[in-house]
């Protein structure tokens, strides 16, 4: 499965894009929507819908991974931040694609392995996830590859917990099965 993951704003939105097959992570692309602060605000919304629907048609992905608002001291950013994921989610469901939504903590923990971890902890652990060779990347960018990575994640969890018996169990997870 192919899985865009985005973390939006308004003057920069992530985005990330990995392929998920046989609990195998893969790097396809990512980058950042920048839109300056100067512009009118209902435009910015309509560059992030318009970028993301470009990203969309040419990589078709089969699901879309969001972070779910995060509020912070700030009312007004946290505002804002709830249009942009409006706008994404708004992309997302024009293009039917399965959505998903994971709270940053949650993503964080999926990823590093604990939910207080660092944009900087994160970004070492995404490059490390999804071999990622390049050495400039902004933290936006990493952070929508970790919402992806950690929506795989999810995923195939809930693949293994669909199980009815040991023997599907063993079926459907060979790599988890130890030889002894």
């Amino acid at each position: 499965m192919r899985i865009l993951g985005v973390d939006p704003g308004t003057i920069t939105t992530g985005y990330g894009i990995i392929d998920f097959d046989d609990n195998e992570v893969s790097y396809v692309t990512s980058g950042v929507i920048e839109i300056h602060a100067t512009e009118n605000f209902g435009l910015r919304l309509e560059k992030i819908y318009s970028e993301l629907s470009k990203i969309i048609k040419k990589y078709k992905p089969s699901e879309f991974a969001l972070e779910t608002a995060f509020y912070g001291k700030n009312v007004q950013s946290a505002l804002k931040i709830g249009y942009a994921r409006g706008v994404s989610l708004l992309v997302a469901v024009h293009n039917n694609l399965i959505v998903k939504e994971y709270s940053p903590k949650e993503v964080k923990k999926s990823v590093v392995g604990k939910g207080s971890s660092t944009k900087e902890q994160v970004q070492y652990m995404i490059k490390k996830i999804c071999v990622i060779k390049k050495t400039k990347m902004k933290f936006d960018e990493s952070d929508a590859l970790a919402v992806a990575v950690c929506h795989a994640f999810k995923k195939a969890n809930s693949y293994s917990k669909r199980s009815k018996n040991w023997k599907e169990f063993v079926e459907l997870n060979p790599e988890k099965i130890l030889d002894g």
